[in-house]
């Protein structure tokens, strides 16, 4: 399949290339696990990789076929909108870990977790 796409061996290790700045990107932005359950934020890092990217397609540009070129605008294209998306979903991810541990406090003690008051006696007797 490989041999197919690209037009030889140069082309596929140019690729080889960009798949290594893609993944080190979009590991940077939190996209794809280190580790089992955890994901890593290094905005700088990931910006690092995309402006490499963008030279690539900039110093590259007239000297690619057409699979190769559509490859590599796909890759800075989709790199660019998760680099923008990338601090809400960091917000939303923080957020969604703070509630998990409150959620975890609650039920390993629950005498310490949070309350919530689901009615209250006072203001009902006025």
């Amino acid at each position: 399949m490989a041999e197919d796409f690209f037009s030889d061996e140069g082309s596929a290790q140019f690729f080889q290339l960009i798949e290594m700045l893609h993944r080190t990107a979009l590991i940077n932005l939190g996209m794809i696990p280190v580790e089992e359950g955890k994901v890593m934020w290094n905005f700088p890092e990931a910006k690092a990789a995309i402006d490499i990217l963008q030279m690539l397609q900039e110093k590259t540009k007239g000297n690619l076929i057409d699979n190769e070129n559509k490859l590599l605008n796909g890759i800075v294209a989709q790199l660019q909108l998760e680099f923008v998306r990338a601090p809400q979903r960091k917000k939303q991810m923080d957020k969604d870990a703070a509630n998990v541990k409150e959620i975890k406090q609650a039920f390993s003690n629950p005498r310490d977790g949070p309350v919530e008051t689901v009615s209250d006696d006072a203001k009902e007797e006025e």
